[in-house]
């Protein structure tokens, strides 16, 4: 007998299939726990590295907390109600065939819903709570201002960080509330709890009582909200102000009041009908709670607004109007502007501006906007180095004068490497820019360049002379990512700058300071291999173990990822502070929870022609506060944060949130107060308020008769003129200090009539000395324009110089030959009674290398200009030969008083010049006496002079023509400047 075993049992194929699903599903959930690990692993790297781990353990510390929070105050009482809408349901009911179907399909996954529901909805909430983290944390830590509102005798503090709080908690409560309403009603549905047949709506008594008990708390809250809602008035927009007005003082307030008990009172009754079980009384008070809504809520304030408030609206509106005025100022910090009424001088006289030769001494004619390529063309050295465009303005102490300076880092761009750009190349030896180049703001060349006061490579001048350090290894136009550092005495693989003709020789350096985090380790070189997708970091024989990475090197993101509550200025720029080449980057503190004050939109006020409008997460603010001055170290990195304004709340609450991110701003050094200024984004929004604002009483705003705006630039006439840096003497002043300007005209719906009504400027000299803020920093000085003698407005005085004859016909031989002219920043300054218009005349070529060069300056005084080489001879043809100015191009004797040559090279008209005068003059009068023969209807004389005119026109021809050595042609339209 003999026995065969049996075969053995094959593997099921759906079992196989299994375990290689599940262990594909494992390997991939590791591969992005593992993702998600090394991005978690190198942020803390990063904010480690630069000793802010406070910052990123508390933010990961708070959105933990409240997701847990979110997820637990959603998931728990939604798998209550379904636990206990199932449990209580009636055993015996009978149901109706399609109830029974719908139980046959949901009952296999009961089990699995009566869970996953909850933690769905846990999951959702979860993540909504994690995002308001920041509205929970400043009301845990919120402060008292010692302000309180006038309607309601609250303490700001309360708006600004209590509020926003309680309103999302209770609209995260009514959301919790409303989901468990539905979810019950569903369940008590599919298994009978709730039958509707027959026209008759039956509900059990659990149903009955988890149903009303859940509706009368969501009408709780609702009531709660209504009650709230009386307190966010203050900070909602009505018909001319933020904040109610009498029919909200008076009408709408009451009505939230009256709503909020009403709301309470139904919410009682429905816990009543738990109770009893009547349905009846419960639906009726609701159906009169939505009547009494509708009534209170906006018949009543309509009837209030229609027979009471529009036809006694000065009246009745007044002490609201003055509420809003008194607010806005208080929330913009222009409540202690100072207001001079100004009767501008208009006539220009010998002598005139001799009390004022300390403000035109300074006078930038060098525009920041213009002569970019100019310094680009004479200091950038490679083509791998580039400036910033527009520059950047400062000032500097030398040899004991205060000097307005145009400044630029000459930054890296990798860009420009071309076929060199390896990884090695891009990632090892070219890691940083070099070198500051600083040119005075009020002086120029006999060419008509800049006069650098540090310049070259290696630098000569007097940062040079400070030792200063050069290297730039973190400014706006960083590589994205640089490995550097090695051991002492290793080779130098980094390109420290070129020297001699065509890169003859190079000189070599090592990376020393502590600027990134380590990838001396194969752990972090995989860590950042993942992070930037390259897998040279962890291959390259180059990464040792003294190798640091550096990345988010531009200031600005530097500064945001440490103080993430800032709102950053549009404009960081470098400076040279205690021997480090460091950004300074001005920080706000925002809110749009003000009461009483009216809001503006961040991204319209600031832009202009210099700046595109930004984006921001928090646009409209009623409130806003220079909080923060921030310096980033361009050689290392390093990102200190000032808590320049330790009086914001706003800043308080997060400096206990965060505390020990910020140092006081007493511990500055003298040499980093001399260049901290006012920032540019704040003088415009607080400018963009004063348009409206700059009156004091309800009943010019109420009139509206007198509101300003700012100017169009007259370079670019769709965008407005931005604010311009510029050593100054107010009226009133001593002495000039370091200031920012701003002017107004009359506001407008059409076209407006272009005369200044306001001259605004701030004190931006914050002083130097260590621990000590100059008495006037930040002080607003306002000039309002005596309406019986019209100053010109940019836009007037623009098209003055464009249409005068006299300019029209120079200008005219300045874009001879291939010759483009660029109209420079047109300043204003209030000096000789008056306020004189300065704006500087560049020329370059229209084509190839481009160079702009300064050749003329403009100046207006009233309704008088000049246009002449220099700023000085400018003013002293003004204001009768002899203005008593002083300025920096005194000494300049221009080489080129015509133009440029097609190449951009200087050229000299061999012509002499009493020929030149005379054609011109002869031109003006000819064509003055056609114009007058054309207004006399003369058509005889009109042909004579239309002929002179020709004669004359064809003489400048014949003058040039000698002068070049070839037929001129005009040049395209000019490119405006800043």
């Amino acid at each position: 007998m003999t026995t065969t075993s049996a075969p053995n049992q094959a593997t099921p194929p759906n079992r196989s299939r299994r375990i290689i699903s599940i262990s594909l599903a494992v390997i991939a959930a590791l591969v992005v726990a593992f993702f998600v690990f090394a991005n978690l692993y190198s942020d803390w790297l990063w904010f480690a590295q630069l000793g802010f781990t406070e910052v990123l353990t508390t933010q990961w510390i708070a959105r933990t907390v409240m997701f847990v929070i979110g997820f637990l105050a959603m998931a728990i009482p939604v798998w209550g109600v379904i636990q206990l809408a199932y449990r209580l349901r009636p055993v015996y009911a009978r149901l109706s065939s399609q109830l029974d179907r719908y139980q046959e399909v949901v009952e296999p996954l009961r089990r699995l819903a009566m869970w996953g529901i909850p933690i769905f909805f846990g999951f959702f909430a979860g993540f909504a709570a994690s995002a308001q983290w920041e509205t929970t944390w400043l009301w845990f830590n919120g402060v008292a201002t010692s302000t309180t509102d006038p309607q309601f005798g609250l303490d700001t503090g309360f708006y600004l960080f209590a509020l926003p709080f309680y309103t999302t908690v209770l609209g995260f409560a009514s959301a919790v509330v409303l989901v468990c309403l539905l979810l019950t009603a569903v369940v008590s549905y599919l298994y009978g709890s709730v039958r509707v047949g027959q026209r008759e709506l039956r509900i059990s008594k659990a149903a009955r009582i988890q149903l009303a008990i859940l509706a009368g708390l969501y009408l709780l809250l609702q009531g709660g909200s209504l009650w709230l809602d009386r307190y966010t008035t203050l900070v909602n927009q009505e018909d001319r102000i933020t904040g109610p007005g009498y029919v909200g003082v008076n009408a709408v307030i009451p009505g939230q009041t009256i709503l909020a008990i009403a709301a309470v009172i139904v919410a009682l009754a429905f816990f009543v009908t738990a109770v009893i079980g009547r349905w009846r009384y419960p639906l009726i008070a609701t159906a009169l709670l939505v009547v009494s809504a509708i009534v209170v809520g906006a018949a009543i304030p309509w009837a209030v607004t229609t027979f009471q408030v529009r036809p006694n609206q000065l009246a009745l509106e007044s002490q609201y109007y003055q509420r809003n005025i008194d607010s806005t100022k208080a929330a913009y910090g222009i409540d202690g502007i100072e207001k001079e009424n100004f009767a501008a001088a208009t006539t220009a006289e010998a002598g005139q501006l001799r009390n004022d030769a300390s403000s035109t001494a300074q006078l930038r004619i060098m525009d920041p906007a213009i002569i970019g390529p100019t310094v680009r063309q004479l200091q950038q050295y490679r083509a791998y180095y580039q400036f910033n465009n527009p520059l950047d303005v400062d000032r500097y102490t030398i040899n004991g004068q205060t000097q307005d300076a145009v400044v630029s880092l000459r930054e890296l761009n990798i860009g420009q490497l071309g076929d060199a750009a390896s990884w090695q190349n891009t990632t090892l030896v070219y890691t940083h820019g070099y070198g500051m180049v600083a040119a005075a703001g009020n002086e120029r060349t006999d060419d008509g360049d800049p006069v650098f006061l540090e310049q070259a490579i290696p630098g000569t001048g007097f940062l040079t002379d400070l030792k200063y350090e050069p290297r730039v290894y973190f400014g706006e136009q960083s590589p994205p990512y640089s490995i550097v550092g090695g051991p002492e005495g290793g080779e130098d693989i980094e390109l420290d700058y070129p020297l001699g003709a065509d890169g003859g020789t190079e000189t070599r350096t090592t990376f020393r300071g502590d600027g990134g985090p380590s990838v001396g380790n194969v752990f972090n070189r995989l860590i950042y291999a993942l992070k930037f997708q390259s897998e040279q970091i962890l291959f390259s024989d180059y990464v040792n173990e003294d190798s640091q990475i550096l990345y988010d090197r531009n200031p600005k993101e530097r500064v945001q990822k440490v103080a993430p509550y800032l709102t950053l200025d549009s404009d960081p720029y470098p400076t040279v502070v205690d021997g480090r080449v460091k950004w300074v980057i001005d920080g706000y503190t925002t809110s749009a929870n003000y009461p009483y004050s009216s809001g503006v939109s961040l991204s319209r006020a600031i832009a202009d022609s210099n700046t595109p409008s930004p984006t921001y997460s928090l646009d409209n603010i009623n409130y806003i506060r220079n909080s923060v001055k921030a310096t980033v170290d361009a050689y290392d990195g390093k990102v200190t944060l000032y808590a320049w304004d330790d009086q914001d709340p706003i800043l308080q609450a997060w400096q206990k949130i965060y505390p020990t991110s910020l140092q006081p701003w007493s511990e500055m050094s003298a040499d980093l107060m001399s260049h901290v200024r006012y920032p540019t984004d704040l003088l415009k929004v607080q400018r963009s308020m004063l348009g409206v604002y700059h009156v004091d009483d309800a009943r010019s705003f109420f009139q509206q008769d007198n509101r300003w705006t700012t100017p169009n630039d007259p370079q670019n006439a769709n965008e407005l003129q931005p604010p311009y840096y510029l050593t100054m003497k107010m009226p009133g002043q001593d002495a000039p200090s370091y200031s920012m300007f701003t002017s107004f005209i009359p506001a407008s719906q059409g076209q407006a009539r272009n005369v200044l009504t306001g001259y605004l400027a701030v004190d931006s000299d914050a002083g130097d000395e260590k621990g000590a803020k100059r008495g006037d920093y930040g002080r607003l000085r306002m000039l309002v324009i005596d309406a019986e003698t019209p100053v010109p407005g940019p836009g007037q005085v623009q098209n003055t110089f464009d249409s005068d004859t006299t300019v029209s016909s120079q200008i005219n031989i300045l874009k001879q030959g291939q010759s483009q002219v660029l109209n420079g920043n047109l300043l204003t300054l209030p000096v000789g009674g008056g306020l004189l218009y300065v704006q500087p005349v560049f020329v370059q070529s229209s084509g190839g290398t481009q160079l702009p060069q300064l050749r003329r300056v403009l100046v207006a005084f009233g309704n008088k200009i000049a246009f002449e080489n220099t700023l000085s001879e400018a003013l002293d043809s003004l204001f009768g030969g002899d203005s008593g100015a002083a300025t920096g191009d005194e000494s300049v004797t221009p080489t080129d008083q015509t133009g440029t040559g097609g190449d951009g090279t200087s050229t000299t008209p061999t012509a002499p010049a009493g020929d030149y005068a005379a054609a011109l003059a002869e031109a003006q009068a000819a064509l003055q006496a056609k114009q007058e023969a054309l207004t006399s209807g003369d058509l005889a004389a009109f042909a004579t002079q239309d002929a002179r005119l020709n004669a004359a026109v064809q003489r400048l021809i014949e003058l040039e023509n000698q002068a070049q050595g070839g037929t001129a042609t005009p040049s395209p339209t000019p490119t405006p400047g800043g």
